[in-house]
């Protein structure tokens, strides 16, 4: 086994069909974004980490510093697409449905209603310049859940919170089925967010 290949990163399995999210996110899409796209994310981040690994060794610090973007890049794209496949499920399977719970409380408490919360969400990602995420988030040091947009691939952990649920709005994610209008997207994915995924990682972040 050499050095790096302790590094290597695979693309987790996915939990569902690729039509699985059918009329919501076409079986097209689901396939390219999860084996193109993420699968590229994948790819060139272990290649970026084992060329960060030689020039740890040679003590290159200069070449590890300009490693740095890579590693942020494509392993952001590693983080939040993983998070992102679990966040969604098919109607049939509970999508869309937010039951009674602690997480409900949190987001009523906090916005007022999960009504609310969906607009505001949405509004703000919809508005995302270019390429980004949208993202529900708890901030351990404050002991609630916010919305934070990020862009490109940043994952959350750069924004210093721990990911509940995320939406991308990269083109890759919508633009085959819904052209230019992301709102629509925006509009009909709440249908099969599997809250029951966001709610459990609301419960570890939050304990």
């Amino acid at each position: 086994m050499s050095s790096s290949s302790q590094y290597q990163y695979v693309l987790p399995e996915l939990p569902y069909d690729f039509n699985a999210l059918e009329p919501v996110i076409s079986a097209e899409i689901m396939n390219l974004h999860y084996t193109k796209h993420h699968q590229t994310y994948v790819t060139n981040l272990n290649k970026a980490l084992e060329q960060y690994l030689d020039a740890e060794k040679k003590h290159d610090v200069a070449q590890m510093i300009a490693l740095q973007s890579a590693i942020r890049f494509n392993g952001g794209g590693h983080v939040n697409h993983s998070i992102f496949w679990t966040n969604l499920t098919p109607e049939k399977n509970g999508g869309g449905d937010l039951q009674k719970g602690k997480l409900q409380e949190t987001i009523t408490a906090e916005f007022g209603s999960v009504e609310t919360f969906i607009s505001e969400f949405s509004a703000k990602t919809v508005a995302i310049q270019g390429s980004g995420w949208g993202w529900l988030g708890y901030n351990k040091t404050r002991k609630r859940v916010e919305i934070v947009c990020c862009e490109n691939q940043d994952p959350l952990s750069t924004k210093g919170l721990v990911p509940l649920l995320g939406i991308d709005v990269w083109e890759h994610a919508y633009y085959l089925q819904y052209k230019n209008v992301r709102a629509e997207y925006l509009k009909n994915i709440w249908k099969i967010v599997n809250w029951k995924n966001v709610e459990q990682r609301y419960l570890e972040a939050s304990n």
